[in-house]
């Protein structure tokens, strides 16, 4: 059940788009964006957003702890694309979407201000702007604030790459103007130590078109939460994922899609494995559709596959629907072992059973990364599921690769 609430709007907050379209629905789903930490107090565990995450493994990245470390960045901008530092205040004026936790508003009110990639109107970029951002140690607390504007007709696709280690904390705002295209991949590559916790905010502008691609492989906790709320009607949003989970990581990625204006789209389709005792995978996929939101389409799918004992799989779809003039919503979630029909048929065609256990993985995983549309990405991507896939099924990545060929 969701309760409406009447609220002052943030100064930076745009107007509402759509008529008497001014209250926010706020539920336990999904708290109320804000700025103000007093809005977040530091969590116990008991609470909905946060019953599935192991606190006590957070170190501290809750409590606010200071600090002046920073990822190391590195990017080549091209032509039509500026990357800047901007102060705090002029970041939230930009108009984001705000913190919805308290990891996300802390890492607003401590990064010292926000890094600007900017991709000035009517720009097509040729091929990938790659950001590989990397950490030190696991001991270095940092803190980021990235402010991803696309302007109003432009066509891009960004990829942030983290690697290393560190105890990350950041928020990610991305701005997507009328008639614009953005693919968004963010790949989670950390050492087995590090800590991620982040939120990226989408707000999508009128027929404008916004893909994320989440890949989260490594880290010892990952927390991702990933919000898309529309400016304007016409709006499309497809959000891709997947994740592969080993003893005693956990790996959660929280989704939230606000169909705010009517004849928008959405489709969700997230993917994970997991292997070893303690593995622990948690998907929350919320979709809301307000009683303003006519005629919009959306469908949100969670699909997981147990590779051994001592594995848990949380999968929680959503639909908040305060309409009936819909085109269609609809929510699926499935977790389960190795399908034995298809193990029998590749057993039946002369392949031994731990190259088939492999090739059903693999198969799991390839149709969604090669929607990522990136072939250099993709290539990546896939070899490291393939080395994930060696500890389990024992093969080498490399005997792995030629049986793919």
């Amino acid at each position: 059940m969701t309760e409406t609430l009447n609220r002052p709007a943030h100064p930076a907050d745009p107007p509402p788009n759509v008529a008497g379209a001014v209250e926010t629905i706020a539920s336990h789903l999904h708290p109320v964006a804000s700025y103000d930490l007093v809005d977040h107090p530091i969590p116990s565990g008991r609470e909905e957003v946060w019953r599935f995450t192991p606190i006590k493994r957070l170190r501290g990245s809750l409590d606010g702890q200071p600090s002046s470390e920073h990822l190391a960045w590195d990017v080549d901008p091209p032509a039509g694309v500026t990357v800047s530092e901007i102060g705090t205040d002029e970041a939230i004026a930009l108009g984001g979407v705000a913190p919805v936790d308290r990891t996300a508003a802390l890492a607003v009110d401590l990064s010292g201000g926000a890094t600007l990639i900017d991709v000035a109107a009517d720009t097509v970029l040729d091929g990938p702007l790659v950001v590989n951002v990397s950490g030190k140690s696991a001991e270095q607390v940092v803190w980021g604030h990235v402010v991803l504007r696309i302007g109003a007709g432009s066509q891009a696709t960004v990829v942030f790459e983290h690697s290393g280690s560190a105890r990350y904390t950041g928020c990610t705002q991305v701005i997507v103007g009328d008639n614009a295209s953005l693919d968004l991949a963010s790949l989670q590559l950390w050492d087995d130590d590090a800590v991620h916790l982040a939120q990226v905010g989408v707000r999508i502008g009128r027929d404008a078109r916004f893909r994320s691609f989440q890949a989260s492989l490594g880290g010892d906790v990952v927390r991702l939460v990933e919000t898309a709320e529309y400016d304007g009607p016409g709006g499309e949003v497809e959000m891709l994922g997947l994740y592969f989970v080993d003893a005693g990581q956990h790996i959660e990625h929280r989704l939230f899609v606000d169909h705010n204006q009517p004849r928008t789209r959405s489709k969700v389709d997230y993917r994970g494995a997991l292997q070893g005792q303690g593995a622990h995978s948690v998907w929350i996929g919320d979709v809301l559709i307000r009683r303003q939101a006519e005629g919009i389409e959306t469908y949100e799918s969670n699909r997981n596959l147990v590779l051994t004992d001592g594995c848990r799989a949380d999968s929680v779809p959503n639909l908040e629907i305060e309409t009936g003039e819909i085109e269609g919503a609809g929510h699926a979630s499935t977790t389960g072992r190795f399908d034995d029909e298809q193990l029998f048929y590749l057993g039946s065609r002369g392949i031994p059973a731990e190259q088939a256990r492999r090739l059903v993985v693999h198969g799991f995983f390839a149709d969604l990364v090669r929607r990522l549309g990136v072939p250099e990405i993709q290539s990546r991507l896939l070899a490291a599921v393939e080395t994930e896939l060696a500890a389990t099924v024992g093969l080498p990545p490399a005997a792995s690769r030629e049986v793919v060929a």
